[in-house]
Formats: C-alpha cells, structure tokens, sequence
C-alpha cells in the first residue's frame, strides 16, 4: 500500500520543470524584424514582396520568415515560411491589400519571432465602379470566354478592357473580342498550351477601365478548374435486332483517355430517363423494345485525373430510332374516317343520286304494276269519252255559227235582188 507522501517527488520534479521552463522563455530573446519591406509589380496582377534580412541574428538560428497576406482586414490563411527575402503572389487591385512578415528561428527555443513588419497596397478609383462577376469558360482547350458586369457606380460610358497573362508570355496581351448582352460584358480570346504539357501555369486576367475614376479588378484563375469540352455530334445510330448501337465525335483537342461521357435515353417517357456513363465515344444498348421510339443525347465531362473543371459539355442534340405507336393520333384517326366517310355519303346522296339508284334499283311490285295497267286503261277510255263530246259540241257550236251567218246574209241578198230589179 502507497504512503501519502510517496507522491510528492512527482509534484516537485514538475514544479522543476516548469520552473526551469519558464525561467528559459523569460531569457529568450526576441528576433530583430526584417527591413526594406516593399513590392513591385512583375506583371498584371502579379506583385514580388522583397525585404531585408535583419541584423545581429546567431549563426546557430535556423532563420526563416513567415509572411501573410490580409484583404479588405480579412486574413486569407495564406501563410508561408521561406527563406527567401522575397515572396511572389497574386492581387487583387480593387481591394486594400497588406503584406506582413517577420523572423523566426525554426526548432530553437532561445529566440522569439520577431514582431510583424507591415506595408500596404491600397486601391485607385472611385469604390464600386470595378468590374464584378468576373468569370472565364475554357472552350474546348482552345479559347477562353470571360464575362463580368459593370459595378453599381460605374457610369454607363465605362469602358472596360481585359488583358491577361500567364508564365510563358514575355507580355501581357489585350482581348480584343468584346461583346455586351443585357448588360453583361464578354470577350474571347484564343488561349492553349501545347498537347503534351502536364501542368497548366495560372492565368491572370485584368479589367480596367482607362480612366483613374475606374477600379481596376484582378483575379488568377486555374486554367484546368474552367475546362468546357466541346458538344459532341453524332456519328452512328443504328439498331440490329434488339440492340441500339451509337457512336459521337471525340474532340481532338485533348489528350487520350482525358473525358468521359454521359448518355440520357428514353423511350417517349421523360420521367423515366436513363443516363449511362462511358469512357470511350461509343456504346450500345441491349435488350430495346423492338416496338418503342428511343430517344438519345450525350454530353462530355473532364476526368479528374487530368484536369480539376467540374463543367460538361452542351448536350447533343437528340436523335432517336425506332417507331412507337402513338394513342393520340390513332384516336384521331379513329375519329376522323367515320366523319370522312359521313360527309362522303351526305355527298354522294344529294348530288350523285343516280348512282344510289343504280346500286340499289328497287324491286318492282306486281300488284302495283297490275294497278297501274287497269288504272291507265280506264283513264284512257274516260278520255275518249270525254274527247268524243268535245268534238260533238265544237261541231255544233260550229254549225249553228254556219247557220246564223247564213240566216244574217240572206235579207241582205233579197234586198239587193229587189234593187236591181
């Protein structure tokens, strides 16, 4: 069983050690800052800090210098140790931007970090007239398409410019492509690197405005985070048996085995779309209903093993093969040769009503024809009759006019006769 004081040289050996730790730090001594802190620019938007080594430091401190970059008050956790007198970084312009370093003696605990030495780059231009929004599309690895939109002070005069630059240019150089749609700035500019290369330098893009009312605006971009492949165009769609076979374009920009690809299928329902990916530019699909319509498009993607861009391609165009029934024209089909056929007969029963009689004579009656035999006999004979006393009564109107013609001439003659005489 322990005794209570067997403890207590525990608690003394670490108030030692803690005493003798603190009596070192309190005869540290601090480092003396660097000197000379300033920048220069070495291209657009890229600045080269340089500073001083301080004096008086022991050749047995390991020294180095740890610097930081702080925008708009914000630290940007950017901390690097060289031992360079000189630290290379991007800016962003329209921003104020301060650049801190100090010395220390790595893995020595004799010294202290000196304290931080500060200098400050501060914005031109009126605030809010930089260009905002300012994004860039690699096409293709072929061209880049930047766009921004003017900032809330900037006059509706402004006129903006957009140069660039990356490690392999002598000079920056100008885009000189520019477009405006719905107030939104564009320009294109051709922009590759040779097929072989594994690394891509960062590019750095500049928009300003010639005038000093105008802030500029700076951004470094990674080239492989902005890739777009091209859209791809079929090739080949064909269909044997109950198999659908398909086959697109490969841009021949980019290196072998650098995409992938995405197929969407359906057949007429949108809902129940399929998307399939692929590593080469073809595929088939088995097991197709030989009855259904199928629907295709297809779209590219970078693999991440060679570029870091998480843009696809446009989808292709839709092509599709094979028929489907449709329900609704049939329905109308079905609607509509019922009132063809109506309209057809309507019209052949008024102006064409020779023909019904032709197709369908009717059958005569032999009693009808009996009665009709009888029937014309009687009439006729009726009409004789009445023809006959007719004629008799025009005979007699005739014969009685014959008679008082003769009865009124004949006074006449008597009369003349006496005369002569």
């Amino acid at each position: 069983m322990d005794r209570p004081g067997a403890s207590l040289p525990c608690w003394l050996l670490l108030a030692v050690c803690w005493v003798v730790t603190a009596g070192t730090a309190a005869g540290a001594k601090v480092l003396p800052p660097p000197s000379n802190l300033d920048y220069s620019f070495i291209q657009i938007c890229t600045l080269n800090w340089t500073w001083n080594p301080p004096e008086n430091v022991s050749s047995n401190c390991d020294l180095e210098y740890s610097s930081d970059i702080v925008i708009d008050e914000i630290p940007q956790d950017k901390r690097e140790w060289s031992k360079s007198h000189f630290r290379v970084t991007d800016t962003c312009l329209n921003e104020e931007m301060r650049f801190k370093v100090r010395s220390e003696c790595k893995y020595d605990n004799t010294s202290k970090p000196s304290r931080w030495v500060e200098t400050s780059l501060l914005p031109k231009g009126i605030p809010g007239t930089a260009a905002v929004d300012l994004g860039c599309v690699w096409h293709n690895l072929e061209y880049m398409v930047c766009t921004w939109r003017p900032g809330e002070n900037a006059g509706s005069d402004t006129n903006y410019s957009l140069f660039y630059w990356f490690d392999g240019l002598k000079n920056h150089k100008k885009c000189s492509n520019y477009s405006m749609h719905q107030g939104t700035f564009g320009c294109i500019f051709n922009f590759s690197f040779p097929k072989l290369t594994n690394t891509y330098p960062a590019i750095s893009i500049l928009v300003r405005d010639d005038s000093e009312e105008i802030r500029p605006v700076c951004a470094s971009k990674n080239p492989t985070t902005l890739v777009k492949p091209a859209t791809p165009r079929w090739v080949k769609l064909s269909k044997i048996d109950d198999e659908i076979y398909l086959e697109w374009s490969e841009s021949d920009t980019f290196p072998q085995n650098c995409l992938f690809y995405e197929v969407g299928y359906h057949n007429g329902d949108v809902d129940s779309a399929q998307i399939i990916k692929v590593e080469t530019n073809y595929t088939s699909i088995p097991s197709v209903d030989p009855n259904s319509k199928y629907i295709f498009k297809v779209r590219a993607k970078p693999k991440p093993e060679c570029y870091s861009s998480k843009l696809y391609s446009d989808w292709s165009e839709e092509k599709s093969i094979g028929e489907k029934t449709d329900s609704t024209f049939y329905f109308v089909l079905i609607i509509a040769i019922p009132a063809i056929v109506a309209v057809s007969t309507i019209i052949l029963l008024v102006y064409l009503k020779r023909l019904k009689i032709l197709i369908l004579p009717p059958i005569p009656d032999p009693r009808e024809i009996l009665k009709r035999m009888f029937g014309e006999q009687n009439d006729d004979s009726q009409g004789c009759a009445k023809d006959d006393s007719v004629n008799a009564l025009d005979r007699f109107i005739k014969e009685e006019e014959i008679h008082s013609l003769i009865l009124t001439e004949t006074p006449e003659c008597t009369n003349s006769e006496k005369e002569n005489r």
